[in-house]
């Protein structure tokens, strides 16, 4: 069964959603493309990008776009599925950048839609703990959650991952 158009792949921390997304995309046997969101800073996050890439092994062709993840998609091609590993850090960098949060997503939406090739994006779900103490975490979690919105009304196929299992939320599982 082909990939749809956009999938949304939702999860917490460490539930499985990033190795159930990478399964989807090579479900379909063509060279995947593989957009990573994640800018290392510390050992710590350098230590979570070399296993992942581990994990993946090779085949993949990566483009690391901490931002301008629009662009990057307008770089592959139609036959090319494309995992897009995550909104959530992608958000972050946004948000830590200064950039305005609305225009971004207003951006990163529309590049999603003009994308011709499958694309699987992960996503944090973060609103399911207690509130946050402050403003910043508080300002990232509502934003957070209303990207998920935007990015579950696009998609063909809205899949939540916990402990390692999948649940279609929206669509079929393939």
């Amino acid at each position: 069964m082909p990939l749809p158009k956009l999938t949304l792949v939702l999860g917490g921390a460490a539930s499985g959603k990033s190795t159930f997304a990478e399964s989807l995309i090579l479900q379909g046997g063509r060279a995947p493309v593989y957009i990573a969101t994640a800018q290392i800073f510390d050992d710590e996050m350098a230590e979570k990008v070399r296993r992942h890439r581990e994990m993946r092994g090779a085949g993949w062709t990566t483009i690391e776009e901490p931002l301008d993840v629009p662009n990057a998609l307008s770089q592959v091609s139609a036959t090319q599925p494309v995992l897009i590993d995550c909104a959530t850090l992608w958000l972050t960098n946004v948000i830590l950048g200064d950039h305005d949060v609305a225009t971004h997503s207003a951006k990163l939406i529309a590049g999603l839609a003009a994308c011709k090739a499958p694309i699987v994006i992960v996503s944090n779900e973060v609103g399911q703990g207690i509130v946050p103490d402050n403003a910043l975490s508080r300002k990232f979690r509502n934003a957070q959650g209303r990207l998920n919105q935007q990015l579950a009304a696009e998609a063909d196929l809205v899949i939540a991952v916990m402990a390692g299992l999948p649940l279609a939320l929206k669509g079929d599982l393939p």
